[in-house]
């Protein structure tokens, strides 16, 4: 046993200095990134949040919605070979381009991922779906059978595990274990890594040997998503966030005359009812089930992300997302924000 002495942050203990700025407006700033992955040799251009491969979220709806803004999407595994040929025949290639393949890491899931690639060469992206990714087996004999696709991997949440995933030849690492809106790890496990600092020393690990991280969890505010960028993410992938909209998987439920939509973690009961029978008798459920309010089309949500993290760069001077991380000074706060008037 040995205690770390290092203090180890999340998006609530810092905010951004703000930096002399010649911008005008925020419309002069850019937040398309373009990116060339390291194994596949794939070059990629848009906007890079992702949407999260949750079944609430990472949905085909969403994925047309956040292309229209060259966004991404994470589509969640539980789609069906015949949804997604459905889906494929109706898609532009523009629009494969932005979207990720969920699996998981079982035969039957590499079968699925076989059948659903052999519909459309134009599908590019495998996204590994796997809470604890601490293993790096799966990411090595993933790129065996796919050389050519961009592999994402995780979860981790250390420097060390981000070289060995990316050595074993994955693309893009997600980090973050327990920073999720409806993940209860931290509470189950007592395990977990304040998602900032996750952030900063995963991306340094990555940076160096030429891979990319994506930001997995902890945003609750487009302010969080600005840090994350800021901290060194290449992608920032959301769920509560994108949650209860129109586009978001799930039924809208009326509770005293007020709309909401069932929004709960892959790990939580809910989920593990719902698509593997219920939960098995050697784990526990890690994560809740709650009502999000309903908040109709994405487009205001995305709006205001958008436009959040434009004025974040106007307030240090950047004027690209990619310029975002060499601008950012975080410093250190005890509060956020006035809450004199919040419910």
């Amino acid at each position: 046993m040995r205690i770390e002495q290092d203090l180890k942050l999340g998006f609530k203990d810092v905010m951004i200095r703000p930096k002399r700025s010649t911008l005008k407006s925020r419309s002069q700033v850019s937040l398309e990134r373009e990116y060339t992955f390291l194994h596949s040799n794939m070059k990629w251009t848009g906007v890079p949040i992702m949407a999260a491969n949750m079944d609430t979220v990472g949905t085909f709806e969403m994925a047309k919605k956040l292309a229209e803004k060259t966004l991404f999407t994470a589509v969640h595994k539980h789609y069906s070979v015949a949804e997604w040929t459905t889906f494929l025949n109706e898609t532009s290639a523009e629009l494969k381009n932005s979207i990720a393949v969920s699996t998981g890491t079982g035969k039957e899931d590499s079968k699925k991922l076989k059948e659903i690639f052999d519909l459309s060469e134009d599908l590019k992206f495998i996204c590994i779906d796997v809470a604890n990714g601490y293993s790096e087996h799966f990411v090595k004999k993933t790129r065996e059978q796919y050389p050519d696709k961009v592999i994402i991997a995780g979860n981790v949440v250390t420097g060390e595990m981000v070289e060995e995933l990316l050595i074993a030849g994955a693309d893009i690492i997600k980090v973050g274990i327990g920073p999720g809106s409806v993940c209860t790890t931290r509470v189950k496990t007592g395990v977990g890594y304040p998602q900032l600092s996750a952030i900063i020393e995963c991306a340094d690990a990555a940076h160096g040997l030429g891979g990319q991280i994506i930001s997995d969890g902890g945003c609750a505010i487009p302010g969080d998503v600005a840090k994350a960028f800021g901290a060194g993410a290449d992608f920032v992938m959301l769920g509560g966030m994108l949650a209860g909209h129109d586009e978001s998987g799930g039924d809208v439920i009326e509770v005293k005359g007020e709309k909401f939509k069932r929004f709960y973690g892959m790990s939580s009961s809910t989920a593990m009812d719902k698509h593997a029978g219920g939960v098995a008798e050697y784990r526990a459920s890690e994560g809740k089930t709650v009502q999000v309010p309903y908040r109709g089309p994405v487009e205001n949500t995305l709006q205001d992300i958008l436009g959040g993290i434009r004025s974040t760069c106007t307030y240090v001077g950047a004027g690209r997302l990619k310029e975002l991380t060499k601008r950012t000074t975080f410093i250190r706060v005890a509060e956020q924000e006035n809450t004199v008037y919040s419910k």
